[in-house]
């Protein structure tokens, strides 16, 4: 591999939106023609269409990803005083959600290889106050839902599918496994829209009836409300815009995954595999590559001297939810939760879009292997 180094982009939006614009405009004319800004056909139409491709029998669309954990929530009538059990190392709104029904996060510690929820600790954190478990598939990859599922033994269990979407466990789509899924389609996604978009799977038609009706204002008919709920409601712009693209993401996905494994084969050819830890897809998982996060000693390092050569990445996560500052009342400290720990520690996302070029990723490669010969070097 050459040791010339250029900028490569953590995500590259215009590199998927270019074959696709001539498609998505007419989309968008289509709206601005009929003039029907929210709701409407173009949601129903959206809605029928991924509940299709997950394999679930309801899809509710809401107006952000973060807005789906809410309105799922709400629909399992979680309040104030009750638990619910989210891992302590996620993005902010997973446990977010739980805090604004006023009900408390109860967190635990994740699986050192695959940063998702740890069954084992599960069980320990279960209480008779517990009225819902929130396992997250994360950075693309499903929760061990089976031995989740056991433990949960009948307390609703709501999957953060956020950064899932087309993720499977034991070759059943993410979103279908518990009570209720919550995907995001924030841009950065998979499957991105225009802006914040989401949306709520379910199985169960009351549920399903339910958080319909929370999603606006708990209103039917019109101007007659049965419960309080709020506005989730997703724009017909963003439903068009996702109906142009959701054809597309198995073939997405299929990239992504071919360049996950073309990293592994770089990193092993650079002879880097045992300094840079890859992620672990875990058996009987369709891993989608949300995110692609290696590991190293000097995380903080690397990220510098990638910053440095133009090389996207980032974080994910930081700060475990159980040392952020507004969850201090919780009483928790650092050593609670040693596997979330490290990971906010060790952790770093590089480009994994499904557009990288090998060119790109020799470069990405390049990048790592400067930096960590140079430290051995020292």
């Amino acid at each position: 591999m050459s040791d010339t180094i250029t900028g490569v982009p953590l995500l590259d939006l215009q590199a998927q939106y270019r074959p696709l614009r001539a498609d998505i405009l007419a989309a968008m004319e289509r709206v601005c023609d009929s003039q029907r800004f929210i709701m409407g056909p173009e949601v129903t139409g959206l809605e029928h269409e991924m509940a299709s491709m997950l394999g679930v029998r309801h899809a509710v669309a809401v107006s952000s990803g973060t807005d789906a954990l809410l309105l799922a929530l709400m629909a399992l009538d979680i309040k104030a005083g009750d638990e619910v059990v989210t891992p302590t190392y996620s993005f902010f709104a997973t446990a977010g959600a739980v805090a604004r029904l006023g009900a408390t996060p109860v967190l635990v510690d994740v699986d050192e290889a695959t940063f998702n929820m740890d069954p084992a600790k599960l069980a320990a954190a279960i209480t008779p106050k517990t009225r819902a478990i929130i396992p997250v598939h994360l950075f693309g990859q499903s929760a061990e839902m089976e031995e989740i599922l056991n433990v949960a033994s009948g307390i609703p269990v709501v999957e953060d599918a956020a950064q899932a979407i087309g993720a499977s466990y034991k070759s059943q789509p993410v979103g279908g496994l518990g009570a209720f899924g919550c995907f995001s389609f924030f841009p950065s996604k998979n499957l991105g829209a225009f802006g914040d978009a989401g949306l709520v799977t379910t199985n169960d038609e009351r549920l399903a009836k339910k958080a319909r009706l929370l999603r606006t204002h708990g209103m039917e008919p019109r101007y007659y409300h049965h419960l309080v709920g709020a506005n989730f409601r997703m724009d017909a712009l963003q439903a068009a815009i996702l109906r142009v693209k959701a054809p597309h993401l198995a073939g997405w996905t299929a990239s992504r995954r071919a360049n996950a494994d073309r990293y592994r084969t770089l990193f092993q050819d650079a002879g880097l595999t045992d300094r840079v830890r890859m992620p672990v897809a875990a058996p009987d998982r369709h891993h989608i590559y949300n995110q692609f996060v290696i590991r190293v000693a000097d995380r903080d390092g690397l990220k510098k001297h990638l910053d440095a050569a133009g090389i996207g990445n980032e974080i994910y996560y930081p700060v475990p939810f159980h040392l952020q500052p507004c969850f201090a009342y919780l009483g928790h400290r650092a050593g609670d939760f040693p596997n979330a720990e490290r990971a906010a520690q060790d952790s770093l996302a590089i480009p994994i879009y499904s557009e990288l070029t090998l060119s790109q990723q020799e470069t990405v490669v390049n990048a790592v292997a400067a930096f960590v010969h140079r430290r051995v070097a020292v």
